[in-house]
């Protein structure tokens, strides 16, 4: 049976026994993980229903891809800027895909409830015996100073000067 995941915004299709880097997941060399979104399933020519399929994969390593070489060049303005990069990724091992139900976080059990109600009246009662803080009035602004300039009415300023009209060259035909 194969299956395709989604993973690290990528997409990988799967099948049991199957190796393949991803971008790092949490968790330590032979730990064993889900992979939760499951995009299609089937086997052979057959699709599945993609909602009751699981992948269970372990994880070999942890490890670095190869390093990138990052280089910006300006040319004629003597810019050069070179840096390097290697992303991180988890290599997997898929070790099942199945087409069992999906596992629902395990509810505890109805004791911890009856803890639970207990407490609630608990706060009910001591609820009523708390005060709300008291609401602060809003901050009154400043009134704005006023100053002996501000009290001037502004002084009416002189039309602008007309600049004075050129006087054309004379042209060369008028020096004989």
């Amino acid at each position: 049976m194969f299956a395709v995941v989604r993973t690290g915004g990528k997409q990988y299709r799967v099948a049991a026994g199957d190796k393949i880097a991803v971008e790092k997941l949490a968790g330590e060399a032979g730990d064993t993980i889900t992979l939760g979104d499951v995009l299609l399933a089937g086997e052979g020519d057959s699709i599945a229903d993609a909602s009751k399929v699981t992948v269970s994969a372990e994880i070999i390593a942890q490890a670095k891809s190869e390093k990138v070489v990052v280089f910006k060049k300006r040319r004629r303005h003597n810019y050069r800027r070179k840096a390097g990069h290697r992303q991180q990724m988890t290599l997997l091992r898929i070790t099942d895909v199945g087409t069992g139900a999906k596992k629902a976080p395990a509810k505890k059990a109805a004791a911890p409830k009856k803890e639970a109600a207990p407490k609630a009246e608990t706060e009910a009662k001591a609820a009523p015996a708390k005060k709300a803080p008291a609401k602060k009035a809003p901050a009154k602004k400043a009134a704005p100073k006023t100053t002996a300039a501000a009290k001037k009415p502004a002084a009416k300023k002189a039309p602008a000067k007309k600049a004075p009209a050129k006087k054309a060259a004379p042209k060369a035909d008028d020096k004989k």
